[in-house]
């Protein structure tokens, strides 16, 4: 049927339990089946006091960056329990999610880039180029990427990480999955990271990376792909941005692929 695509399809979702919710309603209004796996755990870090530390002494800064929705919970949690946002703290996110989840806490105002949501996007923003004598933070997870902080001091700001969540491996059984894929009812999956990517590789084991290779996996960012192919991976679709570009696509693969369980040409 036209208006439920995804009719007798089932797509894993990957993403952390907490943020799986709208995209699984999304497949599912779309007629097909969602089945939750998530990949990633967001913790809170270990030690909260150098986060505090950096929030008492926000209104040094010039520029508050926030990588993801979750740092943007974890870190305006924190924020609105000891007081509000410096009013002249310009707020920027990487994507819709975090520009949504900025709103959540009442700052509408937020900059981020568009159509592209990564690092790269956000950099080629106006309001990023003239960076002489700006004071910058970072609000994001434990390590992940140095390029935006390593450009922006390039550009002359100075740049802190403000750490203030862990992505960790859930202890998840993946026996349910595996019965799931020998019984040919996997029809695709969604991965929204490089870390959650080499996290579910890790998570099935042998026989599922078996499987896996022979199952569409969609992900939203050229670098997922990347490491997807190093995984020896080969049906990788890169899609548009979001949840609603990995619905899209999915959309669109299977209005043209072949029967379950046969590659299409």
């Amino acid at each position: 049927m036209k208006d439920r695509p995804l009719t007798g399809k089932n797509i894993v979702v990957t993403r952390p339990a907490h943020q799986a919710r709208e995209l699984a309603e999304m497949i599912r209004a779309a007629g097909g089946a969602a089945t939750l796996f998530p990949v990633l755990e967001i913790r809170d870090v270990e030690d909260l006091k150098p986060l505090r530390d950096i929030i008492v002494r926000l209104d040094e800064f010039d520029l508050a960056i926030f990588i993801s929705p979750n740092a943007v919970n974890k870190a305006m949690n924190l924020i609105t329990a000891h007081g509000t946002l410096p009013p002249a703290l310009i707020c920027a996110a990487i994507g819709r999610g975090g520009v949504k989840e900025l709103a959540r806490f009442g700052v509408t105002n937020a900059i981020a880039p568009s159509p592209r949501f990564d690092s790269e996007a956000l950099l080629e923003l106006p309001e990023l180029q003239e960076m002489r004598g700006k004071r910058v933070v970072i609000f994001r997870g434990d390590g992940g990427r140095e390029l935006l902080g390593d450009t922006l001091k390039l550009r002359g700001a100075t740049v802190e990480y403000a750490e203030c969540y862990r992505r960790g491996m859930p202890n998840l059984d993946a026996a349910p999955l595996l019965k799931a894929w020998a019984r040919n009812e996997l029809d695709a999956i969604t991965v929204t990271s490089s870390e959650g990517l080499r996290n579910l590789y890790e998570m099935i084991g042998v026989l599922g990376r078996q499987w896996l290779r022979k199952t569409a996996v969609f992900v939203p960012h050229p670098r997922i792909a990347e490491v997807a192919h190093e995984l020896g991976l080969t049906r990788v679709i890169v899609t548009a941005p979001a949840d609603e570009g990995l619905l899209s696509a999915l959309i669109e693969h299977f209005a043209t692929a072949s029967p379950r369980g046969k590659r299409s040409g």
